[in-house]
């Protein structure tokens, strides 16, 4: 499968190393029901990266560094590219380009690794359901799944293999409980097959006495920001930065924006950021940043939903830019942080995404080269912080699994 307009197939490679592991530290939509033939004609934008994001697999890309000319009308960090091999040291800015806690989103440390082709993306999923005739009554099962990247494919074996939906892609589940920790989009090949299943799933699980739902992902925002804002300035805490130039350099897929409708933007602009479902808090993001928005999950979700209505370049920046902050849970204060956010919304653990495990668990490299273990070695999710928090990016776009879990998890 093809990465992208102008680009060629995804190729695995050699684990990469480019970041040191800290010691410390619905109005209704209608479901779209045909493929957009459209196509937008982009250039190449120059280098960017947010906070911790994987870097862009694309091979087409690779200076050494990247260079703009001063009469360019936006200043844009220098950043390092993609290298083929593993690279010992990440990407340091000057200390007086970081945000007052130390933080910027225009750093990488999480570079991706390759997968092989496996095909071309679909067409935009048909809709052609007939509920079931006598619904479940009741709540059933709850399942959770990690962030999906684009890896339609995989997706679908792993709900077939909880037995969530058929070999025809449909509903199967009755009342079983689904939910999605977001990051639909970008680096894998087929965003935009992803959310048009999940937007079917939701009517069709629905109709069943059950249901499918989601959670906003921080590649929802940028997907968002670089359909709404493309090559407009907003002030980033390394300087100046685009959202079209920072989607493309953290996986952006062209395919996917040329088959992007209003349909997917209204839905992914609706997304919740957080729930509470049997005890479980689901977020997508391992960061303490969702307490910057509400003393309840209520709150959180409506202020989001406020905020991203003002349609301001800076303002869904700064959504965005909280939201790739990650592993709030690991190390000595992880514990504190997962607390505290239970203590605030409630539950007994907090699940999520974001994070690939092998960076949680420091085993995707050493500062030495030696990989015992990668990301394949990731079978199931991460119970961590004292057993508070549970990791559900199982690391799909570096050769990983595409995690679908049911809670509790059998201890």
């Amino acid at each position: 499968m093809t990465q992208g307009a102008g680009q060629g197939p995804a190729m695995r490679t050699d684990t990469l190393r480019d970041f040191r592991v800290p010691v410390t530290e619905p109005v209704p939509y209608a479901v779209p029901t045909r493929l957009s033939d459209g196509t937008s004609g982009y250039g190449e934008y120059p280098a960017y990266y947010d906070e911790h994001a994987p870097a862009d697999p694309r091979p087409a890309y690779a200076p050494e560094r990247a260079e703009y000319p001063a009469a360019a009308p936006v200043a844009y960090p220098e950043a390092e590219t993609v290298p083929q091999q593993r690279a010992a040291d990440h990407a340091e800015f000057p200390a007086d380009d970081l945000d007052d806690d130390g933080y910027t989103p225009t750093q990488r440390d999480l570079p991706v690794i390759g997968r092989g082709a496996i095909g071309g993306p679909g067409d935009t999923v048909q809709v052609q359901y007939v509920p079931q005739d006598a619904p479940a009554s009741g709540p059933g099962p709850l399942y959770v799944v990690g962030d999906v990247h684009g890896y339609l494919d995989e997706l679908v074996t792993e709900l077939q293999a909880q037995s969530l939906i058929d070999a025809d892609r449909h509903w199967s589940a009755g009342n079983a409980r689904l939910w999605f920790l977001g990051d639909f989009t970008d680096r894998g090949p087929d965003g935009i097959g992803v959310i048009d299943l999940v937007m079917r799933l939701s009517a069709e699980a629905a109709a069943a006495g059950g249901y499918c739902k989601a959670l906003m992902g921080n590649h929802e925002l940028l997907l968002i920001g670089a359909k709404r804002f493309g090559d407009t300035p907003v002030h980033s805490g390394a300087g100046t930065a685009t959202f079209q130039a920072a989607w493309l350099l953290n996986g952006g897929q062209r395919t996917d924006m040329e088959r992007l409708e209003d349909v997917h933007l209204q839905w992914m602009s609706r997304l919740d950021a957080a729930t509470l479902e049997d005890g479980h808090l689901l977020l997508h993001s391992d960061t303490t940043a969702y307490l910057d928005y509400g003393d309840s999950i209520e709150d959180v979700n409506d202020t989001i939903h406020e905020l991203l209505n003002r349609n301001d370049a800076d303002i869904t920046w700064d959504l965005f830019r909280k939201f790739t902050k990650r592993f709030a849970f690991r190390d000595d204060g992880g514990p504190a942080a997962a607390r505290e956010l239970l203590d605030v919304y409630g539950g007994s653990r907090v699940v999520h995404g974001h994070s690939p495990i092998p960076y949680l668990l420091g085993e995707v490299g050493t500062e030495d080269g030696d990989e015992a273990r990668g990301p394949e070695a990731v079978d199931g999710p991460h119970v961590y912080a004292d057993g508070l928090a549970i990791a559900m990016d199982g690391g799909v776009t570096m050769a990983g699994k595409l995690l679908v879990v049911q809670l509790p998890l059998r201890d």
